[in-house]
């Protein structure tokens, strides 16, 4: 396969390189090939590892991984500025989703070269005599939470790269055998995750390295979704085509009980990691690598070369983190004046590199029943105030415009800081007036009486103006009083597992039949995360302090009995715009059930009118297709390779 294959001897594509002693930073140095006598040095080793966290950064903050794992889900639709990378992925008839057009390439593509890396220091670090088991286990862990995310993605994938099962491949290889789903794992996956949880250390090697923690958390995830798997029970059909039975023997229940311990076991033993006291810590930018984040692909303002992209501009590629870009709308469009008259139009928001602001692109955008439904009670949960922008205020001064005040809504004055236009949390008792005839914000928006700042409601959320995505928005120490760098690529790192998912797992475990631990049921898991949530310090979209604690309200509303909706819809309020959705809904089969519409207004300034949209997502699309490009590169007959792709999909010749 050569383009697997080839691109894992390059190390440039990885920006791998050497660990300089055991640094709680990695020291990255671009090489050009990786062979066996190179990973049996200590240097070679050290090299290869920090090659692996790399990797990281070219799958997790890329958008168009992004839009795969969210667009299409019952969290977002394609917005007005989309391509077909996402309308492809909506499937409600923008697009048709091919092998040519999934974005699902950049994990396959992506690794591939990570795993064969790993299988090189696996194989051969046992030659140099110094290099410790953990070390070791670290290159165990990424080469399982790789081929978990195969898994999920794909189906069955294939374990030998061309010098057999889980071995490192040095030369290029033109064919390839998938595995079935239960190879996979029971072969790769779990295998590497047991040695790692018993061979890493309770805490990092570096900042941000594995830890037994972090390889709890996705054996007990791997565990649940192959639970979920042989259980099957809304008949999905998987490829390649094999029995769901276990070659170890065990049935789901076995592996939704070993799910529920292994979580509970990293609950109990949480060694430095935690929750952080308030939702809205988990996701500050000042805050960024907390207790809570298990893993993340980072990234750095300090420096270009550590920090994989350009500190001042970025073109949505490589190893750019420019995924909160997608679900950014174009908010510098909006226009205020700066006299009663209206003859002289400001923009009174900038583009800026700041967390509630950021660069737009307008690809993706959340759906109104995200607004309205999954995020309904927005007085006692922190977690939609943490998660949106849903007010946009003047920056203007920071623009090097000196003009004190403008006028906004209503020909109301507003000075910098003040807000311009506010999402409502809910319909309003008044009906917005979006008729707006003599102060047009130019972007469609109303005015309610006495407001100088224009509004939206959550039924006039559109395909073109929308709240943003604070929670992954821009984080900059560097832009001084003006508005910084807002056109570069997120110097953020991208969180990619958290400590409060081992909750919501051994949740679901436990409401899939696993035997609980006393204080441990689903309700009580469930209610610790959601007393969190209860949890205010700061009021982040009226940008004011806000001390409350509205903990016993929500762990109080929690049903007495958790479902697995119940579990679903608290983990889209935890987790909404991080990545994990369309996992879950594939997970639990319940894609079409959750997705199958959702409301939106169109994509034209001022359309507030709600339509329902109906997707079509068969059962054979809860795998996505192997790349195209995956399939020109193999030796194989139009026969063999349409054989080799998922059957929801059409081999192109």
């Amino acid at each position: 396969m050569k383009r697997i294959y080839n691109k894992a001897l390059l190390g440039t594509l990885l920006m791998a390189m050497f660990l300089m002693g055991c640094t709680d930073i990695l020291d990255e140095k671009p090489r050009s090939q990786y062979t066996p006598e190179y990973f049996k040095t200590e240097a070679g080793v050290m090299g290869g590892l920090t090659s692996l966290y790399a990797s990281l950064r070219y799958i997790y903050g890329n958008g168009y991984y992004y839009n795969a794992l969210i667009t299409g889900t019952d969290e977002a639709t394609y917005a007005q500025s989309a391509d077909q990378n996402f309308k492809d992925m909506d499937f409600s008839g923008a697009g048709t989703l091919t092998a040519s057009s999934s974005r699902s390439d950049v994990l396959w593509n992506n690794t591939y070269p990570a795993i064969n890396t790993a299988s090189g220091i696996i194989e051969n670090a046992s030659a140099v005599g110094t290099v410790s088991n953990s070390l070791v286990a670290e290159a165990r862990f990424f080469r399982a939470f790789d081929y978990f995310l195969l898994v999920q993605t794909f189906g069955g994938v294939p374990l030998d790269l061309g010098a057999g099962e889980l071995k490192f491949n040095s030369s290029s290889s033109r064919t390839s055998v998938r595995n079935t789903v239960p190879q996979v794992y029971t072969k790769a996956v779990f295998p590497d995750l047991l040695t790692a949880i018993n061979d890493l250390p309770a805490t990092g090697r570096v900042t941000g390295g594995v830890t037994k923690t972090v390889a709890r958390l996705y054996l007990a995830k791997a565990y649940l979704t192959y639970g979920w798997w042989l259980e099957n029970p809304n008949n999905i059909p998987t490829y390649p085509v094999c029995d769901r039975t276990d070659p170890d023997g065990h049935n789901a229940a076995w592996y939704f009980q070993q799910a529920y311990n292994i979580a509970t076991a990293a609950i109990n033993a949480p060694g430095s990691y935690g929750l952080q006291p308030t939702y809205y810590d988990v996701n500050l930018g000042p805050n960024d690598r907390n207790n809570e984040i298990l893993l993340y692909a980072d990234h750095t303002e300090a420096s270009e070369a550590y920090n994989g992209s350009s500190l001042t501009y970025g073109g949505g590629g490589g190893a750019d983190n420019f995924a909160v870009w997608m679900m950014t709308w174009n908010y510098t469009n909006i226009k205020s004046s700066a006299n009663t008259g209206w003859s002289s139009l400001v923009n009174s928001v900038q583009r800026e590199a700041e967390q509630h602001l950021g660069r737009p692109w307008t690809r993706m955008c959340p759906t109104i029943g995200v607004i309205k439904n999954t995020f309904a009670d927005k007085t006692n949960d922190s977690r939609y105030d943490g998660t949106f922008t849903t007010v946009y205020r003047g920056n203007w001064g920071k623009a090097g415009n000196t003009t004190a005040s403008l006028y906004n809504a209503n020909n109301l004055p507003v000075s910098n800081g003040d807000a311009i236009l506010t999402f409502l949390d809910n319909e309003p008792s008044t009906a917005i007036d979006y008729s707006n005839a003599t102060y047009k914000s130019n972007i469609g928006a109303g005015v309610l009486p006495g407001r100088a700042d224009y509004v939206i409601s959550p039924n006039g959320i559109s395909r073109i103006v929308y709240p943003g995505l604070w929670k992954l928005g821009v984080y900059r120490t560097d832009n001084k009083t003006g508005l910084g760098q807002p056109n570069a690529a997120s110097t953020r790192p991208f969180n990619i597992a958290k400590f409060s998912e081992l909750y919501f797992i051994a949740a679901e475990a436990a409401v899939k039949g696993a035997t609980t631990n006393s204080g441990q049921s689903a309700r009580e898991l469930i209610n610790v995360i959601r007393a969190r949530a209860g949890k205010w310090r700061w009021n982040n979209n009226g940008n004011v302090a806000k001390v409350e604690d509205n903990s016993a309200a929500l762990t109080a509303a929690t049903p007495a009995t958790i479902t697995v909706d119940y579990i679903l819809a608290e983990r889209s309020r935890e987790y909404f715009g991080e990545g994990y959705r369309w996992f879950d809904l594939v997970r639990t089969q319940k894609w079409a059930e959750y997705a199958g519409t959702y409301q939106i207004c169109g994509d034209k300034y001022g359309d507030h009118t709600p339509i329902t949209v109906t997707r079509t997502i068969d059962s054979k699309y809860y795998l996505r297709p192997i790349p195209q490009g995956q399939l020109d590169g193999m030796e194989m007959s139009d026969e063999e390779k349409a054989a080799y792709q998922n059957p929801a999909y059409v081999v192109t010749k």
